[in-house]
């Protein structure tokens, strides 16, 4: 395995940055171009300042907007808590889904740089809107009517259809807008290293972490100086700041456009899926070679040269897992090839990198799964870790108090503070040790974030256990401080660097060469994935643990719930998940490729 995913690495790493080159019409002037790219020397940690920027400003954009809008739905639109929480799920799932559109648009027709520039325009635009609503009096209901020195909420003014219809038009906007950012950014940033040279490939590696760590410092300050502007002073000013940076942003990404390297779209990536299902079932009667392991296909298997010549892709070598796809680039009478060689019937025949690159689609899938289940632990702080922290001491000092949505930064401290450790020190350590460029490998360190996962749930129940009994055995006592909360909150943050930095590398480096912004995108579908699977574990509790006599695990008296019980069987499931990773990594194959076609020549790898 070892061995395997060595070379998959290199492949990606040799096909990422020999694209980086332009292609000449002939062989001289195309060595010519190489030599001229040499000395040019495109992309790489140059390109850097203005992809990152325009990453992270878009970022502290989008969720400085978003960060705080629940509150805004129920102070400014005046809807109900359960209205503005089906509003915000709703969108949460169409935006975290939105990027699987946006990768096959990039990956298929328009290219990274054009899908992040256009995508980067419909979020500006997604998030002027959402300002307008706040800034203009008729994009919003008018103010509750005072009553005496109280405010009355209970006569307050539905939003009309015109300004609902305003706001989703705005969230319309912003779905657009991420769903073209976010699959494309880090092939986009990958794309513009040089792995043949050992400064390129450290690039690569370092890239995933810094890319996450400066998504955990957008958080952070989105967390707690935006939100504080939107709560204390002004929604415009607060909604005003983040469209500002999203303009920033833009003008920071076309500034750049010289510097980058623009990596060509290869065509749908669907059609070649299905033909070769489709050419499989066709030829299911037929019977394959006892062992299809190798490069020994010639007259058994369609196995042709890269069509563009000029441009280099990395070959995969058929392989003996999942072999029923073998019979679709299998060669079964003369009139399956034309007289050059070429294929006849694209619906009867595939190649053998076609079949291949069906099979890295396969493969990837259960471990995608695992990751869903594993990611569950994080979606926590935002739900039950902030109800524990409502009923524990969050002051310091005797006037101020820690607001309790506020507590998880911890976690995002956390992560800050790991991920730079872990790739300036920990990394080049162990790298000593093991040979590898990452120290360990991809599916080693998502295994160790799951890890993490399942420790955090137990701990988070440990911690809830001895609140709970401290609050009902001395309930006239001072509650426990709320930074009880902080071993769970730091388990999460290195859960979620382990797997969110494993999973972004794991996609990026294991999907075919072409189809690197879908697996992106998949990234976000396991957010989206562990939300959901968090709210129907939670649903079911709520329904199933409660007695006569004894109220539900998840009641909104803590007190007299047991949310322990909560967290420790989501431990439980976190358990059963580990043991379904393990299983699943053991029989993981890496990306292997063999050759890179560059003209006539093949360089072995």
């Amino acid at each position: 395995m070892a061995e395997d995913e060595k070379k998959g690495t290199n492949s990606y790493r040799l096909y990422c940055s020999i694209k980086c080159f332009q292609t000449p019409s002939s062989p001289e002037q195309k060595h010519g171009n190489l030599a001229e790219t040499e000395q040019k020397k495109p992309g790489g940690w140059r390109a850097m300042p203005f992809i990152l920027g325009n990453e992270t400003f878009e970022r502290l954009a989008t969720f400085g907007l978003l960060a705080n809008f629940m509150v805004y739905l129920m102070r400014v639109f005046h809807l109900e808590q359960v209205t503005a929480a089906n509003v915000l799920n709703i969108w949460f799932g169409v935006t975290n889904f939105a990027p699987l559109v946006g990768a096959f648009i990039s990956d298929a027709y328009a290219g990274r740089y054009k899908t992040i520039a256009f995508a980067s325009c419909a979020a500006f635009l997604g998030m002027v809107t959402v300002t307008l609503t706040a800034w203009v009096p008729y994009l919003h209901p008018k103010k509750c009517e005072p009553e005496g020195k109280q405010q009355s909420y209970g006569n307050c003014e539905s939003p009309t259809s015109m300004q609902f219809g305003v706001l989703l038009l705005g969230l319309g906007f912003l779905s657009i807008g991420t769903g073209g950012i976010r699959p494309c950014s880090i092939p986009f940033g990958v794309d513009q290293f040089d792995p043949t040279t050992e400064e390129g490939r450290k690039g690569i590696s370092s890239f995933y972490n810094w890319y996450y760590t400066s998504f955990t410092v957008v958080l952070l300050i989105t967390l707690t100086a935006v939100v504080y502007v939107q709560d204390s002073v002004s929604w415009v000013l607060g909604f005003g700041i983040p469209t500002v940076l999203m303009l920033c942003s833009i003008i920071l990404f076309f500034i750049g456009t010289r510097i980058y390297v623009h990596v060509k779209p290869e065509g749908s990536v669907f059609s070649g899926i299905t033909q070769v299902f489709v050419s499989a079932y066709k030829k299911r009667r037929l019977k394959l070679p006892d062992n299809c392991d190798g490069e020994q296909v010639d007259g058994i298997f369609y196995d042709p040269p890269i069509k563009d010549q000029l441009t280099i892709l990395s070959k995969l070598p058929l392989t003996n897992q999942i072999r029923f796809l073998n019979k679709a680039a299998m060669i079964e009478k003369e009139t399956d090839l034309k007289p050059d060689g070429s294929c006849a019937k694209q619906w009867r025949l595939c190649s053998v990198q076609q079949v291949e690159e069906v099979k890295c689609l396969i493969k990837i899938g259960p471990i995608w799964a695992s990751s869903i289940v594993s990611l569950t632990s994080m979606i926590q702080q935002g739900t039950f870790t902030v109800s524990q922290a409502m009923k524990m001491d969050r002051h310091l000092g005797e006037k101020f108090q820690i607001p309790a949505s506020s507590i998880i930064v911890v976690s995002l401290i956390t992560i800050g503070i790991w991920l730079p450790f872990y790739d300036r020190i920990l990394v080049p350590a162990i790298r000593k040790v093991t040979k590898r460029e990452g120290g360990i490998t991809i599916l080693q360190r998502i295994g160790i974030g799951i890890v993490f996962s399942v420790l955090s749930m137990v701990v988070a129940g440990l911690v809830e256990r001895e609140r709970r009994a401290a609050a009902i055995s001395h309930p006239e006592a001072a509650a426990m401080s709320v930074f009880w909360l902080a071993p769970q909150l730091v388990v999460m943050g290195l859960c979620e660097a382990f797997v969110g930095t494993g999973q972004i590398e794991f996609y990026n480096e294991q999907f075919p060469d072409h189809m690197r912004s879908l697996g992106n995108s998949l990234f976000f579908c396991s957010f989206a994935g562990a939300s959901y699977l968090s709210t129907m574990v939670g649903s079911i509790v709520h329904k199933v643990t409660g007695t006569r006599h004894h109220p539900d695990w998840l009641t909104n008296d803590l007190n007299s719930g047991n949310l322990d019980y909560f967290y420790f069987l989501l431990a439980g499931m976190g358990v059963v998940n580990w043991f379904y990773f393990l299983l699943c990594a053991h029989r993981y194959r890496y990306k292997v490729s063999t050759v890179l076609t560059m003209g006539d020549k093949q360089i072995p790898l």
